[in-house]
């Protein structure tokens, strides 16, 4: 165990299956399972916190913060994809699928864009981790973590979920290949923390 990727806790937007404006916060179960991973991740060592600095994922972020008494290092190479004019847009009402799309939104990041960036967080995620002595929590969104598991890591014959659960946790080792042993591990909530699995991923 050396990295772990936690997603950000459940929004309102999320249940919705709303693409979401950037300053949306964790619902109340989103605050729930934050608490749950950040008792989670007290007990496993960690030494670090990276953390994009959108609300849902800062406030998880905050709950391990003051589990662990770590401090949390934001970046803005860890958003989640931006969906410019179609945030704030019912998932549901649109004629087409963006999350998967390859072209970028109007006013938002097209899927080269938005994988070279994710490949400049993996570099800081392991240049960060190479100057502890000890586990680094990295705590992202959806596709975020998808882009990483596809480009930048070795599953090692696990397959890639399409959809991860809020707090769900993703263990990578920081030796190259950078292999998966942990994925989308979510044994830390109760189930009725636990989202419906209607959301979508990204939105």
């Amino acid at each position: 165990m050396t990295i772990l990727l936690i997603r950000h806790g459940e929004t309102a937007l999320n249940a919705s299956r709303v693409l979401q404006p950037p300053d949306t916060p964790l619902s109340e179960r989103g605050l729930a399972q934050a608490r749950a991973v950040a008792a989670r991740v007290a007990k496993l060592g960690a030494v670090g916190i990276l953390s994009s600095d959108m609300p849902r994922a800062l406030m998880t972020a905050q709950a391990i913060s003051q589990a662990t008494g770590l401090p949390i290092r934001t970046t803005t190479l860890l958003h989640e994809r931006n969906f410019g004019d179609l945030r704030g847009r019912a998932y549901d009402s649109l004629d087409h699928d963006p999350i998967h799309a390859e072209e970028g939104p109007p006013n938002g990041e097209s899927m080269t864009q938005f994988r070279e960036r994710v490949a400049r967080a993996f570099d800081e995620i392991v240049a960060m981790r190479r100057t502890l002595d000890g586990n680094l929590v990295v705590v992202c969104h959806g596709l975020v973590i998808r882009v990483l598991l596809e480009r930048h890591l070795s599953l090692n014959g696990l397959a890639a979920p399409e959809r991860l659960a809020n707090t769900s946790v993703t263990v990578f080792d920081l030796a190259e290949p950078y292999v998966v042993s942990l994925l989308n591990c979510e044994e830390h909530l109760l189930a009725a923390d636990r989202d419906d699995g209607r959301s979508v991923v990204g939105v």
